[in-house]
């Protein structure tokens, strides 16, 4: 009798500590489009500022227990977790502004950038994916989701100033994998809020692309009005409009990344 292996989640940060280049954007609608795909995953919303948990729906407000707890060792990780569609392949690790705190609490706690990588541990038999939304910033939860991570997926907006902070954000990820995470690497990529029409666009796409090469994801996701209307609602953008421009980009995101992951595991 054949036993089926264990399965063991792999964990992707994603990460930009430039605000508003459409990160938490990608960590839900990649995340959702994955699900949409047949993988269980989850999104911890490492983000104080929780738009990853009421982009998909949760009033954090209501909850007695979220990431907060679960760093200061009031919580079970799986006490707060969340199902985030209707399939049951969607699941949240809500956060709260709370979260802010855990940078000056952890500051002096022995080995304060792993909390995060075993909070987690119990959980990857559980799931396909983890996918990290992080603060826009390189503090400690930034630090601690790299630090938990095999791989980070890097949002970058197709605007004049993208590329300024990308090499602080790669210094940064080069000084975690040599001080406490061997194994990380950048997994990719994603082009955000692409316009064709715009000749500065496929500028900073050649730079990146001269740059990073086979590291950019072939898909782009373009400005799309779908996609920012939807987290309003609480959901992802293939809940709010599965036919929009915006939906589609990120479904074929969500195909072209399980590729990715497939080919890496011939």
């Amino acid at each position: 009798m054949s036993h089926e292996p264990t399965r063991k989640a792999k964990i992707f940060s994603l990460a930009n500590q430039k605000g508003g280049v459409g990160k938490t954007t990608s960590a839900i609608n990649l995340a959702a489009a994955v699900a949409q795909l047949g993988r269980k995953v989850l999104v911890v919303d490492s983000d104080p500022q929780g738009n990853a948990s009421s982009g998909l729906g949760i009033n954090v407000a209501k909850m007695e227990q979220h990431l907060y707890h679960c760093y200061v060792n009031k919580a079970d990780v799986t006490q707060a977790i969340r199902q985030a569609d209707q399939a049951g392949n969607l699941f949240i690790l809500p956060t709260h502004i709370d979260l802010i705190g855990v940078e000056v609490e952890l500051i002096a706690t022995a080995k304060r950038e792993r909390f995060l990588s075993e909070l987690l541990e119990p959980l990857l038999p559980t799931y396909d994916y983890i996918f990290i939304d992080c603060p826009p910033s390189l503090g400690l939860l930034t630090i601690n989701a790299l630090t938990a991570s095999d791989a980070v997926i890097i949002p970058l907006q197709c605007e004049y100033f993208a590329l300024e902070g990308l090499s602080q954000l790669v210094r940064t990820i080069r000084l975690v994998k040599n001080s406490y995470n061997q194994r990380l690497v950048i997994e990719g990529i994603v082009l955000t809020m692409y316009d064709r029409r715009n000749r500065l666009t496929h500028q900073v796409a050649k730079e990146v692309k001269q740059h990073f090469k086979k590291q950019v994801y072939n898909v782009v996701i373009p400005r799309n009005v779908r996609l920012s209307e939807c987290p309003s609602h609480g959901q992802s953008i293939h809940q709010y409009d599965s036919r929009s421009v915006g939906a589609l980009s990120y479904l074929n995101l969500g195909k072209e990344f399980i590729n990715k992951q497939k080919e890496m595991n011939q």
